[in-house]
Parts: structure tokens; C-alpha cells; sequence
């Protein structure tokens, strides 16, 4: 039986940290395969750029995979057949409408069965790490976490990337410092604590936020909190606590 195992990766700490133990435990490994929405932070890209001549070295494939089409069209300018007709885009991706992630998922399932169409025994890698009992359940038999089974947990992973060397550095920042998961840029996923951070020290994102809720009427996170609502609430917040610093200084 003919056996073929792909690492599915996206550059974070789980599935980066997933990869760069089973090369160094020499576990059987293949292919390494990304999807790159084109929307990832900078830092995304320099850790993959790290890691490519590891598998070069090692004689492990890569394979990247982009999108058909640019995200910003699907997310903004594509004809939509709604519920309430006809609209353009599919809007911001998050939450509900999870449609990146539904196609990164369609092209990395369709690599792994053309292995499969040529008579190997496929499997797959991914990165859920042991505190994620609820999407370990959820996997198909062909689908491994070696992170579940050596029992690393989330804050192990990144704790290991650093370890050896990976941080995600941009302007200065490590940006698991600011957010909770290095996922896309314009996820609406992204929770109040993380958008501000991006607000505060990664302008050059916010300023692209801002731009893309210029062109769609959804607001980012639900009514009253379009991205260009939350910069005015963001900026009140800061004043207000710079003008308590102020006062306690003088009291």
C-alpha cells in the first residue's frame, strides 16, 4: 500500500509549530501545502520564506495554491444571488459566512484526492492542537493532529515557535502579542481587543480596513461597529484613558 502524507499549513503558530516537529522527529512527510488568500500580514510570507529551504533541503514538496480569482473581487465586486437578491460580494469573510475559509479548505481536499485518484493511501496533517477537543472530534478518519496526540496545547505551540526562532515580527511588533490568531488580515473574526491593537500599532492594516468598509455596507462586526465606527470609539478611548493618566498624575 502506497502511502502519501501532506502537512496542510498556514503559517501560524499551530500548524508552523506542527510542521516543524515532524521534521524534526522525521515523521513521514511529502508535501507541505499551503492556500494563500493574498490577504495575510507580511510576517505570514516571511516565516513561510524561512521555512521553504528547510523542505528543500529535506526533499519535501511544496505546493501553494492561490485564489481563482483576487479576494477583494469575491469579497466586494462578484454578482451574489442572496436571500434578498441579487448583491455584490460576498462581504467580509467571518462569523457565519466563512466563504475563504470553505474554499481554502474545497482546494486543499481536492490536492490530497489527487493523490488519492492515483492509488495512494492519502493523510493529511493539520494543525488543531490539543485544547481543541470540539475540532479534533469533527475529523474525518484521513485527517491527523499530531499536535492531539502529543498533547501540545496552544500556548505550547507558540511558546515552541519562539523557541526556535519564528516570532512574526512587523513595525516592530509581535503580532501574537496584539492578536489572538494571526489569521487574515480582514477577518471578521477578529474580536474589539485585536481590531484596536491593529488600530494602534499597525496602521498601514487599518488604513486598508477602513478602505474595504468604504466599499461594503455590512459593517465589520454587526450595526454600530463598521470599521470606520470603531476608529471613532477607538480614538475616544484612548483620550479618555490618556486624560485619567493625566488627572492621576495630578491627584
Amino acid at each position: 500500500m502506497r502511502e502519501y502524507y501532506i502537512a496542510s499549513v498556514s503559517w501560524g503558530k499551530d500548524s508552523l509549530y506542527m510542521l516543524l516537529r515532524l521534521m524534526e522527529e522525521g515523521v513521514p512527510l511529502n508535501e507541505v501545502a499551503f492556500y494563500d488568500t493574498g490577504m495575510e500580514f507580511q510576517a505570514i510570507y516571511d516565516i513561510r520564506n524561512k521555512v521553504l529551504p528547510m523542505l528543500a533541503e529535506r526533499g519535501i514538496k511544496y505546493t501553494e495554491f492561490h485564489t481563482k480569482r483576487p479576494f477583494l473581487y469575491d469579497m466586494l465586486e462578484k454578482p451574489v444571488n442572496g436571500k434578498n437578491g441579487l448583491h455584490l460580494g460576498y462581504s467580509w469573510c467571518g462569523g457565519c459566512a466563512r466563504w475563504g475559509t470553505a474554499g481554502k479548505q474545497q482546494v486543499l481536499d481536492a490536492n490530497a484526492k489527487k493523490y488519492a485518484d492515483s492509488g495512494y493511501t492519502v493523510f493529511q496533517y493539520v494543525g488543531i492542537a490539543a485544547d481543541e477537543p470540539k475540532r479534533i472530534e469533527r475529523l474525518p478518519p484521513q485527517k491527523i493532529a499530531p499536535l492531539a496526540i502529543w498533547g501540545v496545547a496552544e500556548a505550547e505551540c507558540l511558546q515552541g515557535c519562539y523557541d526556535r526562532g519564528f516570532e512574526w515580527k512587523e513595525s516592530g511588533f509581535r503580532l501574537y502579542d496584539l492578536l489572538d490568531r494571526v489569521s487574515c488580515w480582514c477577518c471578521a473574526n477578529k474580536n474589539l481587543k485585536e481590531l484596536r491593537n491593529i488600530y494602534v500599532h499597525l496602521p498601514e492594516y487599518w488604513e486598508r480596513l477602513k478602505e474595504i468598509q468604504r466599499h461594503t455596507d455590512r459593517p465589520m462586526k454587526g450595526p454600530g461597529k463598521s470599521v470606520l465606527d470603531l476608529e471613532t470609539r477607538f480614538a475616544a478611548e484612548i483620550a479618555r484613558e490618556e486624560e485619567n493618566k493625566q488627572l492621576t498624575l495630578f491627584t
